[in-house]
Formats: structure tokens, sequence, C-alpha cells
């Protein structure tokens, strides 16, 4: 089946009967939006009806997402039930989500939680440190630890306590850690494949049907030299 990933462009880690889980690559797009471009829960439904060689429809459930120029660990439902109960474990918190990210300045603490209050701003597709009284404004709290560091980069790993839109991006970009290749939020230069160096790195969770406790780590992207030497060396 090698083979059809590479036809459908996709890195395939588990699959069940109930769940599908993806390595996302950077740039790929979880559901379609107005660029028009192809998304995975369409590309997912057309390599299970090849997989599986299925008449009619493919069911697919998007249960969460990853900013485009994000790569990581992804989950979708097969069918109604799991992506229902997917759904309300991300609601209430009930799966671990880890990340890691290479900045270019090193945080003031070696770990630390941050807390802050976030507005998105729809229209440019960003979000702002606010004040707690600001309209709009929703908390946002995170924890991260300083793993590892090059010459010119270091490596964080954060636990998300919330969900909010480009939260990890705005909250370190609020400290002074840019996030490699993320000129929203800072950076001083695109990466040169307009990916950022942000990834979903560990997802853990109790199956939503078989209650067995699952963990998955996925590796970082393989063709780029700054994401091997923190694999290596963290």
């Amino acid at each position: 089946m090698e083979n059809l990933e590479k036809k459908y462009n996709i890195e395939l880690v588990y699959e069940d009967n109930h769940i599908i889980i993806i390595n996302k690559k950077a740039g790929q797009i979880a559901q379609g939006d107005k660029t028009g471009d192809a998304a995975l829960n369409d590309i997912l439904k057309a390599y299970l009806k090849e997989k599986y060689n299925k008449p009619g429809n493919v069911y697919m459930g998007l249960v969460h997402r990853l900013d485009r120029p994000t790569s990581g660990g992804l989950i979708f439902g097969k069918t109604d039930k799991a992506t229902s109960r997917l759904s309300k474990m991300f609601q209430q918190k009930d799966i671990k989500k880890t990340y890691w990210a290479v900045v270019d300045q090193k945080p003031p603490k070696r770990e630390d939680r941050l807390e802050h209050f976030l507005r998105k701003n729809a229209k440019q597709n960003k979000s702002y440190v606010v004040k707690a009284q600001t309209d709009g404004a929703k908390k946002a709290a995170l924890q991260y630890v300083h793993k590892a560091s090059s010459e010119k980069y270091h490596l964080l790993e954060i636990t998300l306590e919330t969900g909010r839109h480009h939260q990890i991006r705005t909250q370190l970009g609020a400290i002074g850690c840019k996030i490699k290749g993320d000129v929203k939020y800072g950076f001083k230069r695109a990466n040169p494949d307009l990916s950022i160096h942000l990834h979903a790195r560990c997802l853990e969770f109790v199956h939503p049907v078989k209650k067995e406790k699952m963990k998955f780590v996925f590796s970082v992207p393989q063709n780029d030299a700054v994401w091997k030497f923190f694999e290596t060396n963290s």
C-alpha cells in the first residue's frame, strides 16, 4: 500500500475500522478553504475508496485541524460514532497534544507556563495578545520546556491547555521567541517551502471505541536539516 500512499501524498501512521491517523505534511490543508486546493479529508476519502475498492461515498470525519504551514499528527474519524466521540474528547481536553517549535531566541526560562488573552482578527487571519477585558478576548494557556539548542535556533516542547487560533505562534511571539519561517508572527524570512517550524509531535488519548490507551509520536520532516538536527539532539 506504500505506492498508494505515495500516489495520494499521505504518510499513514495508524488505521483501524474507526479512526485513521496521518503525519500531515506542511502545506497540506485538513479541510477545504477559499484556495480550492485539495483537502486531506477529501484525499483520504479517495485513498480509502481505492484501497478497499469501496462503492459509493466514503465517510471521513474531521475532528481537529493544524495550520496549513504546520506539520504533524492529525486524527480523522472513519465513522460518525468515532468522529462525535473524538470531537467531544477534544472539547473536554481528554486528548493530550504535544508540539515541537524551533524558535530564534532562547526563552527567558527553561520551562514555564504562559497565559495570555488572545483576540482573532478574521480579516488578517491572525491573533493578537490583548487585555483580558478586550471585546472578543479568549484566555490561552500553554506550557513549554526548552529541550535543545543549535548555534542559531532553540527547540521548545509545548503542551497546550487551550486550543485557540494560532495560539502557539502568538504566545511564543509574545515572549520574543519567533518560530522559524513564521513571517506572519515576526520571523525575518520565510522558509523556502513556506512551512513554519511548528510540528504536532505527539498525541495521547483513549481510543474512542476500543477504549485502549494510545500514544503516537510523529517524526519531523525528514528533508529539513534543522528538524533533523533537533530530532537527533533533543
